[in-house]
């Protein structure tokens, strides 16, 4: 089954991509112009029908994405937000993705995609490449009622959140944003998501990591950085040790203030809080987690800034793994009152309806020709494709070889 000739391009705009996209981009294009990069698409479950089969459809929607510009209307978006500089604006006038960085193929069932070359040109595809397969697969899914049942369960979220007690106090409020663009069930189902969101609790919800949304309904767009940034430091002739150091302090003298979060689960938090020392824990307004149990991860950070004599009520703890709403609220009542929290949800926003989602990501698997990795503090979610470099990996921040 094939997409229908007068079916809409998926992407209908290069602002539709994750805000730390564009920091991430900004900042090693300003570091590091020369890297180059290549990234593997991985899809962690197992699909309904054989992910091969969409290969002419996203053939032809990358084609179409290889002739897109930024407008001026988005640039000046882009510009409006305080950490956008002017030079990285004045050279997305001029970008255009390449269709030669990126190749499709089929893997036994699956599909093998991948993107390989300048780094600040091909860390772009990631976001675009994993909602076009995502939108694709679901046009094959799509049955009566199933929008129908979404919305339920979306009112069902948003009536669990009205019933927790204390979510309004202006000292510890609840605050969620919608970080499902990559997973989506649809464009307009995100909007709509977001849009209803927006509208019954406005207390509550805060933000999207969606920029074109961001921007066309008015609310704030979120993120700072991911694991690629501090990955890409791996190979950057740093010494592997102080490469978390290096892509930590790389970040303040690019945004000297802005976008205060901290990314902590490329070697695992044991290992970045060894890092994470006076001087990065004042500088950076939180952290971010992504892998392993959420109320350990909380418990050691609260200790770690207790032992440099920082309030951890000053500080910010954004819980983004694998999120839905009970489990966000569970952790919002366990942190309560110690330190801030909030909340970033996503396929269980854009994506919870009576289809199974897909698990899909796209990682960097290698920089300037050498391999990178993430040990994750989560088994399953560790990445790397050359096993002699994970292991020297392990053996220099000390991480226990356990099976992935």
């Amino acid at each position: 089954m094939t997409r229908h000739s007068n079916a809409r391009p998926i992407v209908h705009s290069l602002l539709e991509n994750d805000l730390y996209k564009f920091s991430m981009w900004q900042a090693l294009m300003h570091s590091h112009p020369g890297a180059r990069a290549e990234y593997s698409f991985i899809c962690r479950g197992e699909p309904l029908y054989p992910l091969a089969e969409l290969i002419p459809d996203i053939e032809r929607e990358l084609d179409h994405l290889c002739t897109m510009f930024f407008s001026q209307e988005e640039l000046d978006f882009l510009s409006s937000l305080s950490y956008i500089k002017d030079d990285f604006v004045d050279y997305l006038t001029v970008f255009r993705f390449q269709r030669r960085f990126v190749t499709v193929g089929a893997d036994g069932d699956g599909l093998s995609i991948r993107a390989s070359g300048p780094l600040a040109h091909v860390m772009g595809f990631e976001i675009f490449v994993l909602y076009i397969v995502s939108e694709l697969y679901y046009r094959r899914l799509r049955s009566e009622g199933v929008l129908d049942d979404a919305r339920r369960r979306l009112m069902e979220k948003i009536e669990m959140l009205r019933g927790e007690p204390g979510m309004d106090d202006p000292t510890t409020p609840f605050i969620m944003f919608d970080f499902g663009l990559r997973r989506r069930y649809s464009a307009a189902w995100q909007s709509e998501v977001i849009q209803t969101l927006a509208r019954e609790l406005p207390n509550h919800f805060k933000g999207t990591s969606n920029v074109y949304l961001a921007k066309e309904l008015g609310i704030t767009p979120v993120g700072t950085m991911a694991h690629e940034y501090m990955q890409a430091f791996q190979a950057f002739g740093i010494r592997l040790r102080d490469f978390q150091k290096a892509s930590l302090e790389a970040w303040v003298q690019e945004f000297r203030g802005d976008l205060g979060t901290a990314l902590t689960d490329v070697i695992g938090i044991d290992a970045f809080l060894a890092d994470f020392d006076l001087y990065f824990a004042k500088l950076f307004d939180g952290l971010r987690h992504d892998s392993g149990d959420p109320y350990e991860w909380g418990e050691k950070v609260i200790a770690h800034y207790k032992k440099l004599r920082i309030d951890p009520r000053t500080k910010r703890l954004v819980f983004s793994d694998a999120l839905d709403i009970p489990r966000a609220l569970d952790i919002y009542r366990y942190f309560r009152g110690r330190i801030q929290t909030s909340y970033g949800i996503g396929t269980n926003l854009t994506n919870d309806t009576s289809i199974p989602a897909l698990n899909i990501v796209m990682k960097m698997t290698s920089c300037n020709g050498q391999p990178v990795a993430k040990i994750s503090d989560s088994p399953g979610k560790t990445t790397g494709v050359d096993e002699t470099f994970m292991a020297y990996l392990r053996q220099v921040f000390n991480k226990p070889d356990r099976h992935e």
